[in-house]
């Protein structure tokens, strides 16, 4: 009873996670992993605890993603503790999902925080070999992120292999796989649009970063970080009223979450926005940014 009250409370703090400031929820998340941690302890009963690890390894992993995002992305370490106690609790279970899922947690760390595209595609890789036989969607999402990391390191031919092969897997997609709804088109074109970024395709992202960015409005943070992409491919290819639209999307997603992954491409399209200081129009975006700073 205790584990299924523990596991009903981290699921509806989860639930506000796409739109709602990580700082908010770091405390709440914070109680919930100290009793789970508590009672795993002390309980004698086998399917007791087996229970409790199960809760144990979801709360570690979103334990990792509201630090990592209330750092704004800048400490890797605490991040890195909670995905290790969770890989090694999914390992004590067997629980390849969890196991798999953790793994791709701290490719990001690697991809996005320590910006180490040859760790962040080791990682990525592994956990696409982890969730091969209990998660397609998993592997598919794994998938997608060793594809971003070899578009960081401009290797083309290596990323849309792994984008074509992440796009198999929705035809092996399984009626009880649990991560079948973070699987999706949408999340597909979010990191695809990425990739063509990194390659220096912008007008072939920009195509896709729009279809992402319109179907993502139920998930903030996740459109933060697509509307910032889509600035940078806009004004990359010199489109600067339409980045300017833009950018100001990106920032109204931000104030509603203070998404780390949002808020660093955000700062990175200011920072390219500055050729063009002089101009009004940038000067507000620069203001708006400048607010987001003294709101952190």
């Amino acid at each position: 009873v205790a584990a299924a009250s523990l596991h009903e409370r981290l699921r509806r703090l989860d639930e506000q996670y796409d739109r709602t400031p990580s700082i908010s929820l770091l405390g709440p998340a914070g109680q919930v992993h100290g009793q789970v941690t508590l009672l795993r302890r002390s309980a004698r009963d086998s399917r007791v605890r087996k229970a409790l690890l199960e809760v144990e390894a979801e709360s570690a992993i979103f334990m990792s993603q509201l630090v990592w995002d209330v750092s704004q992305r800048r400490d890797h370490a605490a991040p890195a503790v909670y995905l290790d106690e969770a890989i090694g609790v999914a390992r004590q279970i067997h629980d390849t999902t969890a196991e798999a899922y953790a793994t791709l947690r701290k490719s990001f760390v690697a991809l996005y925080g320590e910006k180490d595209p040859a760790k962040g595609v080791t990682l990525a890789t592994h956990a696409a070999e982890v969730a091969h036989q209990s998660s397609p969607s998993l592997k598919g999402l794994a998938l997608l992120h060793v594809a971003e990391g070899h578009a960081m390191m401009e290797d083309r031919a290596a990323c849309e292999a792994a984008l074509a092969a992440a796009e198999a897997q929705f035809d092996r997609l399984i009626p009880d796989d649990v991560n079948a709804e973070y699987y999706t088109v949408n999340e597909y074109n979010r990191l695809a649009g990425s990739c063509y970024l990194f390659l220096n395709q912008p007008r072939r992202a920009e195509a896709i970063l729009r279809t992402a960015a319109a179907a993502l409005d139920a998930k903030k943070k996740s459109q933060a970080i697509v509307f910032g992409n889509l600035t940078l491919a806009l004004i990359r290819q010199d489109k600067l009223d339409e980045a300017g639209t833009a950018m100001h999307r990106t920032i109204d997603a931000v104030e509603l979450t203070r998404g780390g992954g949002g808020l660093n491409v955000a700062f990175t399209a200011g920072r390219e926005l500055r050729q063009w200081r002089q101009e009004p129009w940038v000067q507000d975006i620069q203001d708006r940014l400048l607010a987001l700073i003294a709101a952190i």
